[in-house]
């Protein structure tokens, strides 16, 4: 359909619901458009340029993907595509050495874990195999490690516990591998539309929180298996409080494998804090010491499993060994098999799908983005949900549960040297290998040892305290929604501890935005100082003053015009930014005010900024005619006036209100609540000013359809004419740049024709050189084509705030001019009709 077509079935529907299009009058003069004439605007050499308003035609057209976005897409939906065919022999040493070393942790790191899920330890395998050989067909961080985490499997294991309560004929690890499918579908889809921002609404405080409390969760719940303290006494999965009361009470039933757990954990600290310590002592073996330290825990769960052997090789009875050990752990994928899924099992756990679905998030996204910082690339959070959700999808069809990124694992491979995701596949041969390989070995790995290797894991994942300090710095409140989530892990659950600091988090996020309180600005003139010196003018440092304060020459202030360092910016006159207090800031002049939004203008806050700028408006200014309500009836109810026989008091010290200025710099969109209310507060203005309306300049405006908006609220031109149809001339200020700028190709040209000319007349005249010996060189003047900056159709929007406080006062001058000469002709009309003349004590009054 043509557009000529849709405008006249447009109209003809407008006209059907008597709609009317044309309802904005901007410049006062009825049908007739804008022009230039009306305009004032007269510089010769100035392209014209009329602003076009967006249409939703044209919303819809740029929301439409085209066919290069739609390659785009797809493109990135296989990252290895983007560097695999660069693979080279450098890159792949790189790979080696940190797949072998990750691989290295991972295994008893994952067998570790499976026991904290509640599940025998070769699914923690199948978890960690299925991890890294699929994550890196999508991957965007060459760092991070998919694969079994100590809080998703205390997550898994709490699922598996209540759904055995539940559905006892399912066995758990069905549970499990049921929750990984649903929890990766749904990252899944996140990833595949793209919705991966959604990540960003769980700050780092709940982050922090999440992973402070669930380490200490973990630790605690760890402490009776290490101590060989029986389930019988000691429930691991109560409260955390709970826990540690419990184990303290049944001290006296610890078995030998406390032995082997104690000593276990204080060699993996006396390994970590030694090799350290050595590292910084000798820095040229520091890369050598950093590897043997990465393996501290195989070297420990080796030295423990050989001891083990020793003790328990004849006791192969669970009852007859000497501390508790793994047993039997089956050779291969003994559990391929498509997951069961069925309405049962998905009852068990849907309580905690939420909880879930957030701690596989926000541990994979935050760790990937950290290290993508840390070592200069930038990952896609979409693309990385779709990764973990097609692992998730896939591993249990190998009997693996919910993985994600692993933040110990991820900083070994990044400091091992990895060069690319496809280290995982190295890690991957590896985990294949310890599969299958070292089942025979695994059976005598003493379960205190896990636990030993879990507790020094986990505490490191705590956040420290002069990290802690410094959110203190930063954002005192948030240390407080961090103590509260810490504290809720701690005495009720993780779940619980997740939920609350993300409520906490998002609620005080609203608060400030419904809170937001804007701030009244004034302009200061400010001079740029480098070391002692002002630039282009004169100044120096006041050695008497204990302050050190520059003075600035008398010269500068009373020729401005002639220092380039000098320009005005704008503070607030309360001076809550932590400006200098002794600098006076003030209204920038009599009647105008200028306010900035801090936190956007929208619905929630947009009432508790026009009353805070209307009562100050109120507060600092008088009526333009304190005597315009003629009967006592006249005047609204909140505002009865002076008693009967009083005169009203009226503070001449005050000026009347003329003009209002908004910076817009912070806004990026408005809403019909927010711009409903400004519509209200201009009229309610507008009616204390009378009979003078009051002129709205709007500034810093950085988006089309806020324009649109405010324009169609009937802001941004001229008010219309008065009642007796008088139209008064407005006098806009607009803001002119060079069409092609200082580095065009345009101002290269002249440039080069300045000098020739220079070079040409310098030849002419040997004598006429002589006679101009104090010039440097010959000035050649062309005219450059320069252009409005902003549409000549909206004068009263502004590109800065300079130029709306130039045509603001600009205009308000006129207007006192006009008053001025109609207050005259009124006084010489009363002289000839024989009647006193008016008499104004005081001029300034008029203000």
């Amino acid at each position: 359909m043509s557009s000529d077509a849709s405008s006249k079935i447009g109209h003809a529907l407008a006209k059907f619901f008597c709609i009317k299009l044309d309802y904005r009058d901007e410049t006062g003069t009825g049908d007739e458009k804008l022009s230039r004439g009306e305009s004032v605007f007269s510089v010769s050499s100035a392209d014209e340029y009329f602003e076009e308003e967006p249409t939703a035609g044209q919303w819809l057209a740029s929301l439409a993907p085209s066919g290069g976005d739609v390659l785009h897409y797809l493109y990135s939906l296989a990252p290895f595509t983007h560097w695999l065919h660069r693979y080279n022999v450098q890159w792949l040493i790189g790979d080696l050495v940190a797949g072998i070393t990750v691989g290295a942790v991972v295994v008893p790191q994952s067998m570790a874990y499976a026991q904290l899920a509640e599940l025998d330890v070769e699914f923690g395998l199948y978890s960690a195999f299925m991890g890294t050989i699929i994550y890196w067909f999508f991957a965007t961080s060459k760092d991070i490690t998919i694969g079994p985490v100590a809080v998703m499997s205390t997550v898994v294991g709490n699922v598996v516990l209540k759904a055995q309560d539940d559905i006892p004929d399912v066995p758990g690890h069905l549970v499990a591998s049921a929750l990984a499918v649903i929890c990766g579908a749904i990252v899944f889809f996140m990833g595949l539309v793209r919705i991966g921002w959604i990540v960003e609404f769980i700050s780092l405080t709940a982050v922090s929180a999440f992973i402070t409390g669930s380490a200490f969760y973990i630790a605690m719940g760890q402490v009776p298996a290490l101590l060989g303290i029986s389930k019988d006494y000691v429930d691991s999965r109560a409260e955390t409080y709970k826990v540690v009361i419990t184990t303290l009470q049944n001290l006296e039933h610890c078995k030998l494998d406390a032995a082997i757990g104690l000593t276990g954990l204080l060699m993996l600290y006396i390994i970590k804090y030694g090799i350290a310590y050595a590292a910084k002592k000798i820095p040229s073996r520091a890369r050598l010491l950093f590897f043997v330290n990465t393996l501290r825990t195989v070297f420990v769960i080796l030295l423990y499993t050989l001891i083990s052997w020793l003790v328990n090789r004849t006791r192969r009875e669970e009852s007859n060994r000497a501390f508790k050990t793994l047993g039997d752990v089956p050779r291969g994928f003994q559990y391929a098999a498509r997951p069961t899924i069925d309405t049962r099992i998905l009852k068990s756990f849907a309580g905690q799908l939420p909880a879930s679905v957030i701690v596989l998030l926000i541990e994979h996204i935050s760790i990937a983005k950290s290290f993508g910082r840390i070592n200069n690339y930038t990952i896609n959070p979409s693309q990385e949900l779709l990764a973990i959700g097609v692992t998730n999808l896939l591993g249990p069809f190998l009997g693996a549960y919910p993985a994600t990124g692993s933040f110990s694992r991820t900083a070994i491979k990044s400091k091992a040297g990895v060069r690319t995701p496809l280290a995982g596949i190295i890690t991957g041969i590896v985990v294949l290998l310890a599969i299958y390989a070292l089942p025979a070995v695994f059976f005598y790995i003493p379960n205190a040892t896990l636990s030993a290797v879990i507790i020094h894991a986990v505490l490191d994942l705590m956040l420290p305290a002069n990290t802690l300090y410094q959110f203190w710095r930063i954002s005192p409140l948030e240390v407080l929604i961090f103590i509260a989530g810490v504290l809720v892990t701690v005495f009720s659950s993780i779940e619980n501890g997740i939920y609350t600091t993300v409520a906490i988090s998002a609620a005080m996020l609203l608060f400030r935005v419904v809170k937001a309180r804007g701030r009244f600005i004034g302009n200061v003139k400010v001079h740029s100082v480098v070391g002692d010196q002002l630039v282009n003018g004169q100044v120096k440092r006041n050695d008497d003053d204990p302050k050190g304060q520059y003075e600035v020459s008398k010269d500068t202030f009373e020729d401005p015009k002639g220092d380039s360092s000098t320009r005005n910016v704008f503070l607030p006159i309360d001076h809550r930014d932590g400006s200098n207090p002794n600098i006076h800031v003030d209204h920038p002049y009599p009647g105008i005010f200028m306010y900035r939004f801090s936190e956007g203008f929208n619905y929630p806050n947009a009432n508790h900024y026009l009353d805070h700028m209307v009562e100050v408006i109120y507060r600092d200014t008088r009526r333009t005619d304190p005597h315009n309500f003629k009967k006592p009836g006249d005047r609204p109810w909140n505002d009865p006036g002076p008693k009967k026989g009083e005169a009203e008091k009226v503070d001449w010290t005050k000026p009347p209100l003329k003009a209002v200025i908004l910076d817009f710099s912070s806004v990026n969109n408005v809403d019909l609540t927010s711009t409903q209310l400004m519509i209200d507060v201009r009229n309610q203005l507008d009616r204390y000013a009378t009979p003078v309306p009051v002129e709205w300049h709007i500034a810093c405006i950085n988006n089309v359809w806020t324009k649109r908006a405010l324009v169609s609220a009937g802001f941004g031109y001229p008010n219309p004419p008065n009642a007796e149809g008088e139209f008064k001339r407005w006098k806009p200020i607009f803001s002119v740049a060079d069409m092609g700028g200082d580095n065009s190709a345009a101002a290269a040209a002249e440039r080069r024709f300045n000098e020739q000319e220079r070079r040409r007349k310098s030849g002419e005249d040997i004598e006429s050189q002589h006679r101009q010996r104090g010039l440097s060189h010959t000035q050649v003047t062309t005219t450059r084509k320069v252009a409005v900056v902003a549409g000549l159709n909206r004068p009263l929007f502004h590109v800065d705030l300079t130029s709306a406080l130039e045509s603001a006062i600009a205009n308000s001058e006129q207007k006192e001019a006009a008053a001025e000469l109609v207050a005259k002709a009124d006084s010489s009309d009363s002289n000839d009709g024989d009647s006193k003349p008016v008499v104004v004590e005081d001029s300034s009054k008029l203000r």
